[in-house]
């Protein structure tokens, strides 16, 4: 319904922001992490937004980029993630590491989030592995490109990359330069990267 809020930053709080726009003050709901990134106020602020309405309330929720309001709109479709956990989630990881630890079944990781436990941690993983993966046109043709002989983790290994943004022949690359059937596909991206970097 409002898809960013760009304005007059007016107040900063410790899990909101008021930004003015037109005479009008907006409350925005967002994280500590965000609000420290934005700049004093009084200054020109955009902020990309997800309205939540309720039958007795309506709130927004405001993230600096497009891709942690699309990683926002995913992790509410998840039984038992609220906005306030997904802004949680959001505070401390990036979309991308998100990405991450759903793909490599990462539970750990997902549960740094406030709000997020165990078992909504796996509900994550549950609902949006499938989704987190690619499945267009480029997903398709990662899959062809990727040798029926390798292993499950290999697979994985080279799709969390490209979801992370590399080229795909330079993930195939960076995986097969540390290939080995010991490691978990956690393992061979923590590894790939590091030959990439």
């Amino acid at each position: 319904m409002i898809s960013y809020i760009k304005g007059i930053l007016k107040y900063k709080g410790a899990d909101h922001v008021i930004v003015e726009t037109g005479g009008i003050g907006f409350r925005i709901n967002t994280s500590a992490d965000t609000v420290s990134k934005l700049p004093q106020t009084e200054s020109n602020v955009q902020l990309f937004t997800h309205m939540n309405v309720k039958e007795d309330e309506m709130s927004l929720f405001g993230f600096l980029t497009q891709e942690e309001l699309m990683m926002f709109d995913r992790l509410i479709t998840v039984k038992g993630v609220g906005p306030k956990g997904a802004t949680a989630l959001l505070a401390g990881l990036t979309p991308a590491q998100i990405s991450l630890a759903i793909i490599t079944d990462d539970v750990k990781t997902l549960s740094s989030g406030q709000g997020i436990g165990k078992k909504t941690a796996q509900q994550i993983i549950l609902d949006l592995k499938d989704k987190t993966k690619t499945m267009d046109a480029a997903g398709a043709s990662l899959a062809a490109a990727v040798p029926a002989a390798e292993n499950t983790a290999v697979s994985e290994a080279v799709e969390a990359l490209v979801t992370l943004g590399f080229g795909k022949p330079e993930a195939q690359k960076a995986v097969s330069a540390i290939a080995s059937d010991d490691l978990t596909a956690a393992e061979l991206i923590s590894k790939a990267l590091k030959v990439i970097g």
